[in-house]
């Protein structure tokens, strides 16, 4: 019995001295190359709507619950989505919007847990093709910053995705 209690606490302890290292903060992005001008690669960016096209957890949940608010291709352009567990709910608003360069965005999520984050989208001309780069900033609260340990790889997945839908209406 006391060489269980030894190993869990070992185990507490390396959990505990892991989530102080590792800190709050949470950054990812993901780069593409796409075959078609910032020009063009910008309409699909520059709303939530056109967004919504290509994001990759529009998929979660085929009755997903989609509002939109605000003008289109403005700063405060806005949609929130109520969605099935996978899905959740929550909001994610235009903050900036630089023509052919730049999209910032806001989310709020509810559901399955409470947070926020910033995304930027940026956009470099590569010679005819655009250079497009995703990111995601974030902090996770203490013990939840552990899930670090695991996003990368889910967040590549879905980012992988939503860039390569990006890529192909851009290059229609």
């Amino acid at each position: 019995m006391k060489k269980l209690l030894k190993i869990l606490l070992a185990i507490v302890a390396v959990l505990i001295i892991t989530m102080l290292v590792m800190g709050k903060a949470y950054h990812f992005e993901k780069s593409i190359v796409i075959n078609a001008s910032a020009e063009k690669v910008y309409s699909h960016i520059n709303s939530t709507k056109a967004f919504n096209e290509w994001n990759p957890w529009m998929k979660l949940d085929p009755n997903l619950k989609v509002t939109y608010s605000g003008n289109p291709g403005q700063i405060g352009d806005k949609y929130c989505w109520d969605g099935n567990k996978e899905a959740g709910n929550g909001c994610q608003e235009i903050t900036a919007l630089v023509p052919n360069q730049k999209q910032s965005t806001k989310m709020v999520f509810f559901k399955p847990f409470e947070s926020d984050a910033t995304s930027n989208i940026i956009l470099m001309p590569e010679g005819n093709a655009t250079k497009v780069t995703w990111d995601m900033d974030c902090e996770l609260d203490y013990p939840m910053n552990l899930m670090k340990l695991f996003m990368d790889s889910q967040m590549d997945k879905s980012y992988g995705e939503g860039l390569n839908a990006l890529k192909t209406i851009s290059e229609k």
